[in-house]
């Protein structure tokens, strides 16, 4: 079981999965043409992967409320939605019911496509040397992370809360 930390030890992340022994029955159905790496985020807010899903096809799952789930281009490492969100958190269902969980690619800006483009025919040592400009390079650079995107949902959680609290003590 996964416990509170220790005094000096640092905090736990809000974005993990909590004690849960309510089963959640979920198809993780990729409707894409990318081969999908879904990853499971653990009670320590690490994520976890699973075996791949191929393009459009799906996999049964049990999982539990409280156990969020992202989902990545398995060559590329690029985020992909879930119900059109960045992460699926199962909910209860009454009777053992299924829940389905839509697995696509996100919609991007140009820039953003292109510099998926680019990161799949440039060698990432090669970058440095392409005739662009610098902050193009440092783009191109910064590789796709589920860290990264877990800290920054993680911040806009914690955002949430504190607005929150804020409302309430008005």
């Amino acid at each position: 079981m996964p416990q509170e930390p220790q005094e000096g030890q640092p905090p736990l992340p809000l974005v993990r999965s909590l004690v849960s022994r309510l089963p959640a029955y979920v198809v993780f159905c990729n409707r894409s043409p990318r081969v999908v790496k879904p990853m499971w985020i653990n009670f320590r807010g690490e994520p976890q992967p699973y075996v791949d899903i191929q393009p459009y096809t799906g996999r049964k799952m049990t999982t539990y409320v409280g156990h969020p789930w992202m989902f990545r281009d398995a060559e590329t490492g690029d985020a992909m939605l879930v119900n059109n969100k960045e992460m699926y958190l199962p909910a209860t269902l009454e009777n053992g019911q299924l829940s389905i969980a839509n697995i696509t690619l996100p919609v991007l800006t140009l820039r953003e496509r292109c510099l998926q483009v680019v990161r799949r025919l440039v060698r990432a040592e090669d970058i440095c040397r392409l005739e662009i400009g610098r902050c193009l390079q440092d783009d191109l650079a910064q590789r796709p992370s589920i860290h990264a995107d877990l800290r920054r949902i993680s911040q806009r959680v914690e955002q949430k809360l504190l607005e929150n609290r804020e409302e309430q003590n008005r």
